[in-house]
């Protein structure tokens, strides 16, 4: 069941960003009234599909993408196929003013833009926005890269690898993105400033590595819920559930998650007794943590935070929006930065429709409809950036060609058509290329994974 559903929220995510995307085309030539031939998600053979007046609306057989087809536009004729040769001219999108065919070309971008933009924003309006804590440090796990830097509690980070003032959402993307790198960090004590260096603990799991700074900020005294309860594990054997609220492990009152995964981590081997609540119930659920298949000695279950929602209106909704969307794209940014100056491999930074599949079924398991509807802006907005490189096939390949017509045309030249059948063509041999390396990027990191080498922890990496 759980497989199935997987399959269903990728193919939602996936088909839906696609979608969305050519939907930006479609209704911008619409405007303009350029014909468009054909509206396919998906490339190669029609699978199925309908003709609806001069369009046909159809469902190919490769699901790595989409496109739209435009009367007289040949230029990405080795994918989309050759068009119609009897159309009238004031409906070839070939023949229209440049700048109309550069908003069609980029409209397709904006809507996944603004798809990412809209969905934290209705999350806002109906939800509320989460509580952002002070970077303040509330506990510390022992042995920690926290505690190995000299973090204490009770301290302020004003200074996190050289950003001031950051919120705590920046300080964990930036930690998460930097495993066994030295960041350097100023924080406030006692009203005086000192600088000390972390070193997040890098953690694997599911073939990719993520750097923890083995800390958790000051929330204030929050609800601790069990997030996740891993199958043929110890917690899940003892009947622990997904929801149940953590009161007490082993008679000490919760106070945190990492209280928790701290106490789970001194007391191995031992029978560890978690005091939940489940549905107004008060429950004793008795478990030993044992070695899994990662290597782990653990009981098989996530506790978390449950973090209050804020009410918010509707600019308190439009900056979340536009915040979170920068963060997304700055860590983004940063983790293709490390990519291509070397310090993080393709492995652990590129991911293809195995790793869109496994992100979308991890996200709509342990959220639900949340986790669904943000795993679709966050591959939205990538999708957006990505298709606006200057590469030919994609569009910000057409956009850049239309500019550089625009300045030739002011010296009398033009681009024979020659010439742009050979970039597109070299364009078309590159997307393939990216795209077989991604799927077998994903192959590898899925094959080390079943290898048991991709799960392999650090030696501090906290259990529970």
């Amino acid at each position: 069941m759980t497989v199935v559903i997987g399959i269903l929220a990728f193919i939602f995510i996936l088909g839906a960003a696609v979608v969305l995307h050519e939907f930006g085309h479609f209704i911008v030539a619409k405007l303009f009234k350029i014909r468009v031939e054909t509206f396919s998600a998906g490339f190669g053979p029609r699978l199925f599909g309908i003709k609806w007046g001069h369009t046909d609306y159809r469902i190919s057989a490769i699901p790595l993408g989409g496109y739209v087809k435009l009367g007289g536009d040949e230029s990405n004729a080795p994918i989309e196929g050759e068009g119609a040769s009897d159309i009238p001219d004031n409906e070839r999108f070939d023949l229209r003013p440049r700048w109309q065919r550069i908003l069609v070309a980029i409209a397709g971008p904006v809507m996944n833009v603004l798809t990412a933009l809209a969905i934290p924003f209705a999350g806002a309006l109906i939800y509320g926005i989460p509580a952002t804590p002070a970077p303040v440090v509330s506990s510390i796990a022992s042995g920690g890269a926290a505690e190995v830097a000299g973090l204490q509690r009770g301290d302020r980070i004003v200074t996190f690898n050289g950003i001031d003032n950051p919120k705590w959402d920046t300080i964990r993307g930036d930690a998460l993105l930097s495993p066994g790198q030295p960041l350097p960090v100023v924080v406030e004590r006692n009203g005086q400033r000192q600088q000390l260096t972390v070193t997040p603990t890098a953690h694997v799991e599911d073939g990719e590595t993520a750097g923890f700074l083995d800390f958790i900020p000051d929330y204030g005294d929050l609800p601790v819920v069990v997030r996740e309860v891993e199958p043929n594990t110890p917690a899940a054997e003892a009947g622990l559930q997904a929801g149940d609220r953590v009161l007490a492990v082993s008679g000490q009152p919760v106070h945190s998650a990492e209280q928790v995964t701290q106490f789970i981590r001194d007391h191995k081997g031992e029978p560890i007794t978690l005091t939940v609540n489940r549905d107004g119930r008060q429950v004793n659920i008795t478990a030993t943590a044992r070695r899994l298949s990662d290597g782990r000695e653990r009981l098989g279950f996530k506790p978390d935070e449950e973090i209050p929602l804020h009410k918010a209106g509707v600019a308190a909704a439009g900056i979340y929006a536009v915040a979170s969307n920068l963060e997304i794209m700055r860590l983004t940014g940063k983790a293709l930065g490390q990519f291509f100056t070397g310090q993080r491999s393709a492995r652990n930074t590129l991911s293809g429709p195995v790793g869109i599949y496994k992100v979308a079924s991890t996200s709509v398991e342990r959220f639900g409809w949340g986790g669904l509807f943000t795993t679709l802006a966050f591959l939205s907005l990538n999708l957006g950036v990505f298709n606006l490189l200057p590469i030919p096939v994609l569009d910000g390949g057409a956009i850049f060609l239309l500019l550089i017509e625009a300045v030739l045309a002011m010296v009398g030249l033009t681009l024979s058509m020659r010439l742009r059948e050979r970039i597109q063509q070299v364009g078309f041999v590159f997307v393939i290329l990216l795209m077989v390396f991604v799927i077998t990027n994903d192959l590898l990191k899925q094959a080390s994974i079943w290898r048991g080498t991709g799960n392999q922890p650090a030696a501090t990496t906290p259990g529970k």
